[in-house]
Formats: structure tokens, C-alpha cells, sequence
């Protein structure tokens, strides 16, 4: 493993309390479905799981636990009572697999384009529309917790606000919503498991099985304990790094090369564009100084293929050709940073 990782979007090691909170749901190894008294015993932790994240996102409706940000994204747009979907040019790519004929909502300096949304909201029938809380590539805050004039004009219209909350849930206030989509292994919890946020039942169509008859397949439950007990850690103010530090941090690569700031950004997300290197190229030189950092998205950065999110927010292709992901997360220390920054500038020099 090299010795020092921001790539925390893609993935974030497990918290402590995730892990010791693991091992207690597999002593539960019942199936929670099951009638007799292992299977309830397993059903009443699951139940405490739910409550506690609820509790710990203060989300008053309900939850469904998922095998991930995918399958709940799957499941609001495939799923919720709408007759068309609208989602931003800037969204994951399991968003675009989970809605292949939607409309899809231009993105205007850094934020979604009110007055295409207006044309679009006005089509007839009612719509689900998906944006993302905090852009996974760029850190651009896309729906914010306050002052979330998007969702007024979505309910303005009769339609269903759905907020991906993958890079937001576990790090601040979560967004004004009608469905929230929460990833335990982007927080410190266990890959594998999620959550679909629900306003209410009769915005989704049942499709029977588990989790209230909205999802197929046996529950998670040591999973679902995880991403309780990743919740409960703590937001940003629990991390190692202070808000100040981040933002030093990302002055220091701003002075060789250039950060990407559409819109309003967050503090443990960064774009940078480096002066002459390509991306891939950057990304193993900085993996062979031992440091790990990706490139877009961790279900793309694979592909040869311009990102379609810097497209959408119209970032210069050359531009977007030389930009790297550098992520930030709950273990990551204050030395981290600064040899980050230190082999930045010397790569850069």
C-alpha cells in the first residue's frame, strides 16, 4: 500500500468503531428475516442499526439499507413514482446506468442551470430529478444543506428532488431532499452496503422481498452496524486536519498548477490540473513516490475516455486532460499534506 493515500473518494479506510461494530453483527449470523429467535434477535439489531442512522444523519423518514450508492441510486430513479427522470450533466456514471433515458440538466458556473430546469420541470408529467450533493471529481458543491433553492423549484413543480449524498453523508449537513442516497465506504464504514433515505414510503414503488418489500436479498447486518457506528464518529470536525490546513493545502498545489474551482467547492476534494504532465503519467509518477491519488472518478479513471463531468462543467479538454483527484479523509494528517504539496511542487517544478 503507498505510504500515503488521497484517494479517500474513491474508498476510505474503515473507522475503528466501524470494524469493532462488524464484528459484533457477525455474531448475529441469523438471517433477520427468519421467524424464530436467532433470526428476531438478528432482526431487532438491524432495526437498532436503522434507527441509529437516522439518528445520527437527524433524517425523520425512513431507510432503506442497500448494497451500496448503486442499488440505491437504482432504486430511487428506476423506482420512485414519477414518470420521467432529469439528472445533472455532472452525475456518476451509476446515475446515467440507473436512468439511460433521462433528460439531462446542463450545468451553468459551477451549479445546475435554474432556467433549463424550469423548461424541463414544465414537460408534462411529473419528474424525479438527481443531483449531487458534492461532486465526486471535482468537490463542487452541487445542492447545498442551506439555501437549497433547487429543491424549492423542484417541489414548485410537483417533482421529486433526489440528492446523491456519497462525498456529503458523514461530513456535514445533508441537503433539502426527497431521497438521499448515503455510501458507507466513502465515511469510513464497510464496502457493500448503503442506504436509500426516503421521505416517505409512497414515493417509491414496492417491488417485494426485503427491507419493507423495496429491495431484494438478505440484509447486510454487520454492514448495516458498520455504517451506524461510521456515522456516529463524527463529521469533518472529527478529521486530523483542520478546515484552515485543507485550505492551505490547496493554496500550495494551486501555486503549481491549477486547482479546479467550478462553483462553490468543498475542503477534502481537489481537482489540479498540472502544468505539462498527463494525467495517467502523474499518476504513476506520484504512485512511484508512494503517493496515491487517481484521476476522475475510481469506476472511470480505468478508461481512456475525456470525463464527461469535466465536460459538463466545461473544463478546457486540454485542461481536463493534465487534472488529477486528490481526496482528503478522517486518517489523513497534516504531514500528509505537506509531502503531498512538497512532491506536487518538485513534479511541477
Amino acid at each position: 500500500m503507498p505510504a500515503i493515500y488521497l484517494d479517500h473518494a474513491a474508498t476510505t479506510p474503515l473507522l475503528p468503531a466501524a470494524h469493532e461494530a462488524m464484528l459484533e453483527g457477525f455474531a448475529h449470523w441469523a438471517n433477520p428475516s427468519s421467524p424464530h429467535k436467532a433470526g428476531r434477535a438478528a432482526r431487532a439489531a438491524l432495526e437498532e442499526a436503522r434507527a441509529r442512522v437516522k439518528a445520527a444523519l437527524g433524517w425523520t423518514g425512513e431507510v432503506i439499507f442497500t448494497s451500496g450508492a448503486s442499488e440505491a441510486l437504482g432504486i430511487a430513479l428506476g423506482r420512485a413514482q414519477a414518470d420521467r427522470q432529469i439528472v445533472s450533466a455532472v452525475e456518476h456514471d451509476a446515475v446515467f446506468r440507473a436512468a439511460p433515458g433521462a433528460d439531462v440538466l446542463p450545468i451553468r458556473d459551477g451549479a445546475p442551470d435554474g432556467e433549463a430546469l424550469a423548461a424541463l420541470l414544465a414537460a408534462p408529467g411529473r419528474a424525479v430529478v438527481a443531483v449531487q450533493s458534492i461532486n465526486s471529481e471535482t468537490g463542487t458543491v452541487l445542492m447545498p444543506s442551506v439555501q437549497n433553492v433547487l429543491a424549492e423549484q423542484v417541489r414548485a413543480a410537483g417533482g421529486l428532488l433526489l440528492a446523491d449524498c456519497s462525498q456529503s453523508a458523514g461530513k456535514g449537513a445533508l441537503p433539502d431532499a426527497d431521497m438521499l442516497v448515503v455510501s458507507a465506504h466513502k465515511l469510513g464504514g464497510p464496502i457493500g452496503v448503503g442506504a436509500l433515505l426516503v421521505r416517505d414510503w409512497a414515493m417509491l414503488q414496492p417491488s417485494g422481498g426485503q427491507e419493507r418489500g423495496y429491495r431484494h436479498g438478505t440484509e447486510n447486518l454487520p454492514g448495516a452496524l458498520g455504517l451506524a457506528a461510521a456515522l456516529e464518529a463524527g463529521g469533518l470536525e472529527s478529521w486530523q486536519t483542520t478546515a484552515k490546513q485543507r485550505l492551505d493545502f490547496r493554496n500550495a498545489l494551486f501555486r503549481h498548477g491549477e486547482v479546479l474551482t467550478p462553483g462553490f467547492q468543498c475542503r477534502h476534494i481537489f481537482a489540479v490540473a498540472a502544468p505539462r504532465m498527463a494525467a495517467n503519467a502523474m499518476l504513476i509518477r506520484m504512485d512511484s513516490l508512494g503517493f496515491a491519488i487517481s484521476a476522475g472518478s475510481a469506476c472511470s479513471s480505468g478508461t481512456l475516455k475525456p470525463s464527461h463531468v469535466l465536460q459538463g462543467f466545461g473544463i478546457d479538454p486540454e485542461v481536463a486532460r493534465r487534472t488529477v483527484r486528490v481526496s482528503i479523509g478522517w486518517n489523513t494528517t497534516l504531514a500528509d499534506l505537506d509531502a503531498f504539496a512538497a512532491a506536487w511542487a518538485e513534479v511541477n517544478a
